[in-house]
């Protein structure tokens, strides 16, 4: 494994309800980072469906088994081009359906993630909640954790992750307007916070009445925005992470006099009340 990997972060408008042609961009933007050498590509939110439905029976249509025939497909491109994907996608499972993330690599499917935290949003007003809890897979490219959007809101998401030993953070999204801060200045606390790196992939364009503000980033493990798109474009940004930098959570700013460490230093028997169910 080296310890260097090329992400690429591709900020694509979506179609909703058309996902042959979402796939057919999707495999097409592949193969245009794999020519630049990236290793993990990343595609936003529901990058394959679209996201503005008005209803749960109006997106069933377009829902997919995971796996399933457009996974298929990605993995095929995976194996040719020797690349590792995240793609968002609209899943169903037997009576239900979830807003989930695919990771798929040369050797087919390595995991997928179901989001756990809905906003009252666009088809998060009606998939259910995620069913099963945070997970981090390893790769040839390092350990690679996924959540979705409004779930980098809740901090212990990538705290989880990182405790299981999370390299890179991934989280596709569908920030609209009003979301701006979020993409200013949270995704670089959970960076900065979890010493881990960061992508964070946003789509742009206007679907159904809602603006989306793009903002797509590549963020290191000590926080420092390593690339950015801007907010109206359709593009593709790549950035490089050394693992080593997020495997080593203790800095030492002078030997013995000031030195940290965001994992060993926690506390976590004062910590009880995070898990508490609260009434406010």
């Amino acid at each position: 494994m080296s310890d260097k990997v090329k992400i690429a972060a591709v900020q694509m408008d979506p179609k909703i309800t058309e996902n042959s042609g979402n796939l057919d961009r999707i495999l097409s933007e592949i193969k245009v980072a794999a020519d630049k050498s990236a290793d993990l590509i990343v595609f936003p939110e529901c990058a394959l469906t679209g996201y503005v439905f008005a209803s749960r029976e109006e997106a069933m249509p377009v829902m997919e088994t995971i796996p399933g025939p457009s996974t298929d497909k990605l993995a095929a491109c995976c194996q040719e081009l020797g690349v590792h994907v995240i793609v968002g996608l609209l899943e169903i499972d037997a009576d239900k359906c979830f807003n989930a993330a695919v990771l798929i690599g040369p050797q087919g499917l390595v995991g997928k993630y179901r989001k756990n935290h809905l906003p009252f949003l666009g088809i998060d007003r009606f998939v259910d909640h995620g069913d099963k809890p945070f997970q981090v897979y390893q790769t040839p490219i390092g350990n690679i954790g996924m959540h979705i959007c409004y779930d980098c809101n809740f901090p212990e998401s990538a705290r989880v992750m990182t405790l299981q030993g999370a390299d890179i953070l991934v989280l596709p999204t569908n920030w609209p307007e009003g979301r701006g801060y979020v993409a200013r200045y949270i995704i670089n606390s959970r960076a900065y916070e979890n010493k881990v790196h960061f992508v964070a992939v946003n789509r742009v364009g206007r679907e159904r009445g809602v603006k989306f503000i793009g903002q797509s980033k590549i963020i290191s493990a000590l926080g420092d925005t390593l690339a950015q798109a801007d907010s109206d474009n359709e593009q593709i940004i790549y950035g490089e992470v050394n693992l080593a930098d997020a495997r080593q959570k203790h800095i030492v700013f002078k030997p013995g006099e000031f030195e940290i460490d965001y994992i060993h230093d926690r506390r976590p028997e004062l910590y009880d009340k995070i898990t508490e169910e609260q009434n406010m």
